[in-house]
């Protein structure tokens, strides 16, 4: 079956989906992964100037860091819910995502520290409060 304005699951992403297509960016599943990262990254940042064994996370290197989220693309997405395909948890491949980054920008002595303390599900930003 086709996706069309008959075979939507709701008239939202049916027939009203040209009304509402400015709102994607914020609630599709993109939305949610890019605030997910975005949440994420700004706790690890906030917890590095309380956490002790975080004493020396590279403040120089916060730009780089804040543009794993402000840069995130489509591309982005896909390898988390590639991913996701491993793990079965959509919190924990946006955590081996944002693990990964480190990696690429050389700051694997701090990737450990992503998520940690954060509940399994990030529901403060979850667009559907239901799940």
């Amino acid at each position: 079956m086709q996706l069309n304005p008959l075979t939507a699951i709701s008239p939202i992403d049916g027939r009203y989906f040209n009304s509402v297509k400015p709102l994607t960016p914020y609630f599709s599943e993109f939305g949610l992964m890019r605030y997910r990262v975005q949440v994420e990254i700004e706790y690890l940042i906030a917890l590095s100037g309380t956490v002790n064994e975080l004493v020396d996370f590279p403040v120089n290197k916060l730009n780089d860091i804040r543009r794993i989220y402000k840069n995130f693309s489509e591309a982005n997405a896909l390898e988390i819910k590639e991913i996701e395909k491993v793990t079965n948890h959509d919190v924990k491949a946006v955590e081996y995502f944002i693990k990964k980054e480190f990696e690429r920008l050389h700051l694997d002595d701090f990737k450990e520290f992503v998520h940690l303390g954060l509940p399994r599900r990030i529901s403060i930003i979850h667009p559907y409060p239901c799940c």
